[in-house]
């Protein structure tokens, strides 16, 4: 059996769920409302406070739903309860960030400002000149945010300048051999 579809699902105090016959979830907290549409044939049930997902047998297809299921589930009900934060650093002399209305605004090396808007159910914070705090319940939503404000400028392999997530190793490349010894004569 899947180690992680076995794993139950607490709820925290305040959450509802509610499971339809369609395999649609429904999850209700104090910070909002999920919904999402599972395999149909995956069996979740709660059992004295907490989620269980079953499989209805051993196939290769049922396996394989078992634990992404439960995973989908455990993190919508973490996003009503708590939700979900990501951070970025920017790096770079004059880079920097500012929060206008509900967007940002990056200055990041470019001739122009770039402005970023929020996806649906996802907030946008400047934390200081050079931190972006990227918060909302759904998890997906905070990832692909995250990611499309760091793809506006990665981290340059050579002097590590852009947008990083926060306490991500940027491993950086040795320049030119000429440069490290000098001029030779």
């Amino acid at each position: 059996m899947s180690r992680i579809g076995r794993m139950p699902i607490a709820l925290p105090e305040g959450v509802v769920v509610d499971i339809k016959s369609d395999g649609e979830v429904v999850v209700k907290g104090p910070k909002g409302e999920l919904r999402r549409q599972v395999s149909p044939e995956m069996v979740i049930t709660n059992e004295s406070g907490s989620l269980v997902v079953k499989r209805p047998s051993d196939s290769r297809l049922h396996r394989s739903l078992h634990g992404l299921t439960r995973s989908l589930v455990a993190n919508m009900v973490e996003g009503v309860s708590r939700g979900f934060e990501k951070y970025l650093e920017i790096v770079g002399v004059g880079y920097r960030v500012e929060k206008a209305e509900e967007k940002l605004v990056i200055r990041i090396g470019f001739s122009h400002l770039v402005e970023v808007q929020p996806l649906p159910g996802v907030s946008l914070d400047a934390e200081g000149p050079n931190r972006i705090k990227v918060s909302g319940i759904s998890k997906e939503a905070v990832g692909e945010m995250a990611a499309e404000i760091r793809a506006i400028r990665p981290p340059d392999a050579y002097k590590g300048k852009g947008i990083r997530y926060a306490g991500e190793l940027v491993h950086l490349k040795a320049g030119k051999a000429g440069k490290a010894i000098g001029k030779r004569k």
